[in-house]
């Protein structure tokens, strides 16, 4: 598909041009393509995780303990600032990893009441067997992109996020369950 082919989001933009010509929607455009990309994308790359026994979000918090190093683990502020998870979302994911024994907790040392998630061995051999072919899948994703094309997208979403991370609270908001905290029409936007 070239730059000149329409997607889902004209066809959008194209009924509320019709229907209130006397606003400009292109910001509904450009945010919603982010969302469709995000929508589509996690679909794409959750099939291929689920080759390897991986439901879905799983990847994210057994990846978050990897990149840790040894012996990783990461408390679990330290896992929802890693991950960009909620609390209750990080509690019941920790608990399905645990019962499929890729993660334990342990007191936390240096913290009574503290605890540690730390990523089991079979839980480290997961997610290396899952990473270089989630990172192809990825690469296939951005396949229509050049090199170029790449660099400047990543520029400009990097200049995107760190605005909006400078919001105060931002990160706090609830996020939707069924889309990643992201939604997939522009309209919701």
């Amino acid at each position: 598909m070239s730059a000149s082919d329409p997607d889902h989001v004209d066809e959008i933009l194209t009924e509320w041009a019709r229907e209130r010509p006397d606003l400009d929607v292109e910001v509904l455009g450009l945010v919603g393509r982010l969302f469709r990309v995000v929508h589509l994308a996690d679909a794409a790359l959750g099939e291929g995780l689920e080759r390897h026994g991986l439901q879905p979000g799983w990847f994210d918090l057994l990846a978050a303990l990897r990149r840790a190093g040894a012996p990783y683990q990461r408390n679990p502020t330290e896992l929802m600032r890693a991950t960009l998870l909620s609390s209750g979302g990080m509690t019941k994911r920790l608990d399905r990893l645990a019962e499929a024994g890729l993660v334990e907790r342990r007191p936390d040392p240096h913290d009574r009441r503290g605890t540690l998630v730390r990523l089991t061995g079979r839980g480290k051999q997961l997610v290396d067997r899952a990473l270089p072919g989630h990172l192809a899948n990825e690469e296939r994703l951005l396949a229509a992109l050049d090199p170029a094309e790449r660099r400047r997208l990543d520029e400009l979403l990097g200049k995107l996020l760190s605005t909006l991370e400078a919001i105060p609270n931002a990160g706090d908001r609830p996020k939707s369950p069924n889309s990643g905290g992201l939604r997939a029409t522009p309209e919701r936007a």
